[in-house]
């Protein structure tokens, strides 16, 4: 409710903007799948026209996959420069418009080159929906927000297969498939333009949730004022934090990427269709997205009945780690509901991970560094997954998808292990140990 004052200056605001801008953030993490998703969609279709192995398409996979790792740590640090307002503006513009691009491609060069501009444009998303997060939400909501932005990815994914597929079918090729899903980030645009500013300067927010913003950052900033100058680069990767998260991202996104980019062939291998497969293809995504909010709910439920923050991301943190590894069954079944349950289980427990590995930058750094810590974690899982996209086509062509799925379930309690042993506290509340 607009206070006494608000409505004798004649301001119309708006009561829980934050909200808002949190489903602003959902939206572009959405369109950001969808365009993400179209390629992995279509694989099946595009190795069949253009004679591709699994190798070769992996190659088109790896060039996204390089511009995105290198664009994270890049467009980490140009976002805490330039501000989130700005740097959203321009990757989304970039993606959209690579996005469309794509349709003009004529064979494996060509399109390795624009999922490159594709991939160098999209790094921005999770930087700048991070630094959104820390500058909208206070800590006690930051992974219920950090949820919600990124359950975006799951529902992308989930939608992707039908929505593809779909205009495949309508229009009997693929290349119109680029060009419609490439066009909904302009409208995202239109909408991010006119409803997004800092929450200070912001015209449409309530004072009451501008205050309350306002305090809980006081509190941060008074926390960040004796721990000196901003860290570079270099000082940051000399904590144990730091490599923490990079750990966490590391060691887990691989994984998503590998059902991401390649359920739609691995199902092939199981004699699944992509018709048939959509029966089943949109279960581990949704299961993602209900991962996410898991997630940051349990983690902010537990700090709500007194747990310290770093301890509750931890607790969830287990959980994601040791569900991971209910991807070893599906080597033993061609079933497609069996197959869709043991991924879903793996993909929830994924998502509860990776929201606590999104949201671990703003717990444990100054506000002007949680978009470059969180670049460095998307470099760090840039890089595994490149390596790992490699190794999926090499061993899938050779040998079989059986050890990239036992070694996916395996990899993340790695990561698990180096967030328990390297976040010793929290940093933000032990001031004077930020200095050792």
């Amino acid at each position: 409710m607009a206070s006494v004052n608000e409505i004798a200056v004649g301001r119309r605001t708006h009561s829980n903007l934050r909200w808002w801008i949190g489903g602003l953030l959902f939206a572009s993490t959405v369109i950001n799948y969808l365009d993400r998703q179209t390629l992995s969609v279509l694989a099946p279709y595009l190795k069949n026209d253009y004679h591709w192995n699994n190798e070769q398409f992996a190659l088109i996979v790896i060039a996204f996959r390089i511009a995105y790792s290198i664009g994270q740590t890049v467009s980490g640090r140009l976002i805490d420069r330039a501000g989130t307002r700005k740097g959203l503006t321009i990757t989304v513009f970039w993606y959209s418009v690579a996005s469309i691009l794509t349709s003009m491609a004529v064979g494996l060069r060509s399109f390795a080159l624009f999922r490159f501009l594709l991939g160098a444009g999209e790094s921005a998303n999770w930087p700048a929906a991070t630094k959104a997060v820390s500058e909208w939400f206070p800590k006690r909501e930051r992974g219920w927000a950090v949820a919600l932005f990124d359950s975006g990815s799951s529902i992308g994914g989930a939608i992707a297969p039908l929505l593809v597929i779909g205009l495949y079918k309508y229009f009997g090729g693929w290349r119109p498939a680029f060009i419609i899903i490439g066009t909904l980030g302009f409208f995202w645009l239109i909408a991010w333009r006119l409803l997004y500013h800092p929450p200070e300067t912001h015209p449409k927010i309530s004072e009451s949730e501008r205050q309350m913003i306002i305090a809980d950052k006081l509190e941060q900033q008074s926390a960040e004022i004796e721990t000196g100058p901003r860290r570079s680069w270099s000082e940051l990767l000399k904590l144990r934090r730091t490599w923490a998260v990079i750990a966490a991202r590391t060691t887990t996104d691989p994984v998503w990427f590998f059902i991401t980019d390649w359920f739609a062939i691995y199902l092939v291998t199981k004699g699944i269709n992509p018709e048939q497969g959509l029966l089943a293809f949109w279960i581990p995504f949704a299961a993602a997205d209900l991962g996410n909010f898991f997630g940051g709910g349990m983690s902010s439920w537990l700090i709500g009945r007194g747990w310290p923050v770093v301890r509750a991301r931890k607790a969830v943190v287990v959980f994601g780690g040791l569900g991971m590894a209910l991807l070893i069954p599906t080597v033993l079944t061609s079933n497609l509901f069996a197959l869709a349950a043991l991924f879903a289980v793996s993909t929830f427990a994924y998502a509860a991970f990776s929201t606590m590995a999104l949201v671990l930058p703003s717990d444990l750094f100054r506000s002007d560094s949680v978009a470059t810590v969180s670049g460095m974690s998307g470099t760090g899982a840039g890089v595994g997954t490149i390596v790992s996209t490699y190794l999926i086509g090499y061993v899938s062509d050779h040998y079989s998808f059986a050890p990239i799925l036992i070694t996916a379930s395996v990899i993340p309690l790695v990561g698990m292990t180096l967030v328990l042993l390297l976040v010793k506290e929290e940093p933000i509340h032990r001031l004077r140990r930020l200095q050792t």
